[in-house]
């Protein structure tokens, strides 16, 4: 701990992401990217912007983008707000809607960032406990509360939770602001961005860094009642007006426009998805009904600290939770055909190999 640092600083516990070694060549199955390439529009979109307009700011309001989402999903431009990634947005949403008197809910096992942003404002929570089976409680979360927000798909586990539940959670509670973190929506489940209209207090996030293959520039967007954009605007303006640059921007519009592309690598990843979830369950694994780009899985005589390790020893990385109920699960993200029959064959030579028994 340096001595320099603010109390606030020595009392974190940042995020911590999936590993990204450089000591050699690794199947990389642990950060949930996509294993296909973005949109070669994309890809000319950014070259073409890459020339003197670069010493210029680029636009604050992302207007064009702003248009092309609201196109997209039915909405009017003043619905729509631009974050430099989702985390980004998540963090804004936590400043915009939260106050640390009243406690916020989310779940036990979900997305390792909301703890760390509630620390970080110094917003009290209380976690809901998912059931056995990984599913969300969706009663639990009609109790007293300052807001809500929970991942749909979930992160890590994969399960999805129908319109209708959310729509439950939504008239319980009017009077707070419910975030539905939609960062794998697109691989298999309904975005809760219908009941908008219907909903002041429905904030839905998306990224584009999955299913639009675009990890690499940072572009994330809230969808929700104008005066929820608002709040967020004011906080964005007042920490950073120029969230996305010009190359983000331009890549950003193209990837929403070539819907095509979109499709066909999603699907992939779906069908893809489907496959190993069906070559791993015939091996015994118990593996999470995944609407999201990975699976969450578990052997019953294989710990998995001991399996995260054997396969990292082979050159294909997966992620390891160390936390309570999911500390004998991996998280493995899908990743091209070619890719998850190279993991198969590995499980399948651990298992074969007699490996020790928990």
């Amino acid at each position: 701990m340096s001595k320099y640092w603010s109390k606030l600083a020595a009392r974190l516990e940042p995020y911590v992401p999936g590993e990204q070694p450089k000591d050699k060549k690794y199947i990389k199955l642990n950060t949930n990217e996509n294993p296909y390439p973005p949109s070669t529009n994309v890809l000319e979109a950014i070259k073409a912007a890459a020339d003197e307009r670069l010493k210029l700011y680029p636009d604050p309001n992302g207007d064009e983008l702003k248009s092309i989402l609201a196109d997209y999903f039915g909405l009017k431009k003043e619905q729509i707000f631009l974050g430099n990634g989702s985390d980004e947005v998540l963090a804004f949403s936590f400043m915009a809607f939260f106050d640390a008197q009243h406690p916020i809910l989310f779940p036990d096992i979900t997305y390792s960032f909301y703890p760390v942003y509630a620390n970080l404002f110094k917003i009290d929570y209380e976690l809901i406990p998912l059931k056995d089976d990984f599913t969300l409680p969706v009663d639990q979360f009609f109790k007293s509360n300052g807001g809500i927000i929970f991942p749909n798909p979930n992160a890590p586990t994969g399960d999805c939770v129908t319109l209708e539940a959310i729509e439950e959670v939504l008239l319980h509670n009017k009077e707070h602001v419910v975030i539905i973190d939609e960062a794998y929506i697109d691989f298999g489940g309904e975005s809760a961005q219908k009941l908008i209209d219907q909903y002041p207090n429905l904030l839905v996030v998306q990224t584009l860094s999955k299913s639009r293959s675009l990890a690499g520039l940072r572009v994330g967007f809230a969808l929700g009642h104008k005066d929820l954009i608002e709040g967020l605007n004011r906080i964005k303006n007042s920490i950073n007006s120029y969230t996305l640059d010009r190359l983000a921007l331009a890549g950003a519009i193209e990837a929403v426009k070539d819907d095509e592309y979109f499709q066909s690598t999603r699907n992939k990843v779906i069908q893809t998805r489907e496959k190993v979830t069906l070559e791993l369950r015939k091996l015994g694994f118990k593996v999470i009904t995944s609407k999201a780009n990975f699976v969450f899985i578990s052997h019953p005589l294989i710990q998995a600290a001991d399996l995260f390790m054997s396969l990292k020893k082979e050159s294909i990385l997966v992620r390891y939770f160390q936390q309570p109920r999911i500390d004998n699960y991996l998280r493995v993200s899908i990743g091209s055909d070619a890719e998850m029959d190279s993991f198969l064959h590995v499980i399948h030579k651990i298992i074969s190999s007699g490996f020790p028994h928990q």
